[in-house]
């Protein structure tokens, strides 16, 4: 295959389609009926069920593996979706091995808890293939509301004020639905589409209008919103990154990792995404991991992540870590970047070796060089639109416990807001109950 080059070794094509193909195929295989229902046997079915105490959008467990045990697999579907109307997205992405699955009675007793995540997988994929919608839309209430973002959080919430019976706008400043699920995930993770399938099945519930192309403060006045809607939901998500703030960052083919997950997600051809022969990534969460990953299976022949603490400090889960090393990612812990220098043809990425003092990071005086083609910063992301009207807290839209900002008639949820931790099922979570106390206020 003829390879796309620049200047720095970044080149496409590196592997044939065959094998990048099978390099992205579905990261967990669904269950097929016969395994989902010797998996739900597993299950003890508890009262009080600690699974559900680590679920941020409190889906009965128990009750829906019991359903699918029982062969009622579109009352299971229906028990997940109540809760979680993105449930089958979750099934993908969640962390389940940190969250339900970690506190599982079976994983405490025997260290192999119930599958939950591909058991919840089972039962809604079974039910949106029927292209069967559990839940209809309320009476019209007469109320307006303005969702900005079609992220999780925003989607949540315009399905649950859609429920409610209110009539729905949602701006969305991208071209395309989804946020996080369709942008920000790795592509193995979510094949075939499914972002764009479930944001459909989730708008045929009718009432909730899509406007792409609309971004607050550059298309549209969030005070021209306020007079035009009754209530406002911001749920735009973090579309700033984080500066590595060392010297050389600026240099050519230092890109942000979300730019080039987003890229290979939206590419017509895999073998249409660049990446470098020998790629850096510098970051310790679930971008990192994801951008590192994707970067081998594209064909980069070293791949390093970087992060400036210790393993058990990476926001990533071990599961995840052991993902990226399974993959041929080497992880470096405890160092921190310090300079990004040209190299003829290529890069040098300095770091300072550190440790943790007293819960204080400082660094040991001791450093080292990778060499670079391409180097992704997976550290962050702050919030780029900041309205001078709202309160900020640490780059972040304040917002009491049941998601109300300052202003009164502003509501806000996911990682726009504080309380948002960069996870799909807590901004379903945040973005649902913002609705309920929408609901409330807008009825009184």
């Amino acid at each position: 295959m003829a390879h796309s080059t620049s200047s720095l070794g970044i080149v496409s094509g590196r592997l044939n389609d065959d094998l990048l193909n099978k390099n992205f195929e579905d990261l967990h295989a669904p269950l097929s009926n016969h395994e989902a229902l010797v998996a739900s046997d597993r299950c003890y079915f508890c009262h009080d069920a600690p699974c559900m105490t680590a679920c941020p959008t409190s889906i009965d467990i128990p009750l829906f593996i019991r359903q699918i045990a029982t062969g009622t697999t579109d009352a299971s579907a229906k028990t997940i979706l109540s809760q979680n109307i993105l449930g089958g997205m979750c099934a993908r992405v969640c962390p389940t091995e940190t969250l339900c699955e970690e506190a599982c009675v079976r994983e405490v007793s025997e260290g192999k808890p119930v599958e939950i995540g591909r058991l919840q997988r089972f039962a809604t994929d079974n039910l949106m293939a029927k292209n069967i919608h559990p839940f209809s839309r309320g009476s019209k209430s007469g109320k307006k509301v303005a969702v900005i973002g079609a992220g999780p959080a925003g989607l949540a919430c315009a399905h649950k004020l859609a429920t409610l019976g209110h009539e729905i706008t949602i701006y969305e400043a991208r071209e395309k639905g989804g946020g996080l699920n369709e942008f920000g995930i790795a592509a193995y993770k979510s094949i075939d589409n499914f972002a764009q399938k479930e944001l459909d099945w989730l708008l045929s519930i009718g009432g909730i209008k899509i406007e792409y192309g609309k971004g607050i403060g550059s298309d549209i006045n969030l005070d021209q919103i306020q007079s035009d809607y009754d209530a406002t939901f911001i749920g735009m998500g973090l579309s700033g990154v984080n500066s590595l703030r060392c010297d050389g960052e600026n240099l050519h083919n230092v890109d942000d990792a979300v730019s080039f997950i987003s890229d290979l997600r939206q590419a017509d051809s895999l073998s249409n995404v660049k990446v470098g022969r020998d790629v850096v990534v510098i970051g310790g969460g679930m971008t990192a991991v994801d951008a590192a990953v994707q970067s081998k299976l594209l064909g980069a022949q070293n791949v390093s992540l970087v992060y400036r603490r210790g393993k058990e400090d990476m926001s990533a889960s071990v599961y995840e870590q052991e993902l990226a090393t399974s993959k041929g990612v080497r992880i470096i812990y405890n160092a921190t970047p310090l300079e990004v220098t040209e190299n003829g043809s290529s890069l040098d990425v300095k770091f300072g070796y550190t440790e943790s003092i007293k819960s204080q990071l400082k660094q040991t005086g001791e450093t080292f060089s990778l060499p670079a083609n391409q180097v992704l910063k997976a550290i962050g992301q702050n919030l780029s639109n900041q309205s001078d009207e709202l309160k900020i807290i640490d780059g972040k839209i304040n917002v009491n416990e049941h998601g109300q900002t300052n202003i009164s008639n502003i509501w806000a949820g996911g990682d726009c807001a504080i309380g948002g931790d960069d996870l799909t099922v807590t901004a379903v979570a945040q973005g649902r109950d913002a609705a309920v106390h929408i609901n409330s206020q807008l009825m009184k």
